[in-house]
């Protein structure tokens, strides 16, 4: 049997790390993009304890940064001929506003533009497989945002609210529209909303800020492990029970319906060409 392919994004912890350790399980070839050296290289192990030695390999990314996007990118084609799977995880929320290397506002940069760029420049990959399928990592929390054209990276006005609604509707609308687009192409695009899962997303590695509030959540019984919350993106990666489905919205590994603003074509359209500019492919 050949040994599929599958490349996680933010894959040294929580659910995109508990995604890897799944899929190696289940006889995958992982690609762990990290952005940490030293927490890849930690979480690498953890993912061959599972799935045996060679199982996944590290590629470092930090989707806070066009330019490492795109050596991230050369690497993977350097390494792979195809991808099976392609999980669109990795995700940041911050209580203050802040940018990415490139000036755009963290949340959107990161979660939606970081991965636009990333999944560009890796679908002649997913194309090069048969049945490919890309799985975006959303949230319920898009019913709190809307797409702020007039002020995307929020320079005038900023809560962590409007930040992290605005990036996770993006994340739909944007899988919504790749669907379109690679339909012909056979692959399956779907986004999900993990449910509430208990991961270390809003704590500042650096400062510590938010430990305080992760170890209270930790003992709310309502709170999934990332194992849990990470079962959805693993069910749309593998089961062949979605095969042929695609621009669908996941939620405990069933379609859920959406906001009507998270289905407006024009919206994704316009995102889509304004992320293009962005990120520099137009």
């Amino acid at each position: 049997m050949i040994r599929k392919t599958a490349l996680v994004t933010g894959a040294n912890s929580g659910m995109g790390l508990a995604a890897s350790v799944e899929l190696a399980k289940r006889g995958y070839r992982v690609l762990m993009a990290c952005r940490s050296l030293e927490r890849g290289s930690q979480a690498l192990r953890r993912v061959e304890a599972a799935g045996g030695p060679g199982c996944a390999e590290l590629v470092l990314c930090d989707l806070a940064d066009l330019a490492s996007i795109r050596r991230f990118a050369d690497e993977v084609h350097s390494r792979v001929s195809a991808l099976d799977v392609l999980i669109n995880n990795a995700g940041v929320v911050s209580p203050k506003r802040r940018e990415t290397a490139d000036g755009f506002e963290l949340a959107l940069g990161v979660n939606h533009l970081g991965h636009f760029l990333s999944t560009h420049l890796l679908l002649d990959l997913v194309k090069a497989s048969a049945g490919g399928r890309i799985v975006v990592v959303a949230s319920g929390a898009y019913k709190a945002g809307r797409i702020h054209f007039e002020d995307p990276h929020l320079c005038a006005s900023y809560n962590v609210v409007k930040s992290y609604g605005q990036s996770k509707l993006a994340n739909i609308l944007f899988a919504r529209e790749l669907a379109l687009r690679v339909y012909g192409d056979g692959i399956a695009v779907n986004a999900l909303h993990p449910g509430a899962v208990l991961t270390q997303l809003g704590v500042d590695r650096g400062t510590g800020f938010g430990q305080g509030i992760y170890r209270a959540l930790g003992r709310m019984p309502s709170f999934q492990t990332p194992e849990q919350g990470a079962s959805t993106a693993v069910y749309l990666a593998d089961s062949p029970e979605v095969e042929g489905i695609s621009r669908e919205y996941f939620y405990r590994s069933r379609p859920k319906s959406l906001d009507r603003k998270a289905e407006d074509d024009d919206t994704a359209l316009k995102l889509w060409e304004w992320s293009e500019r962005e990120v520099g492919l137009r």
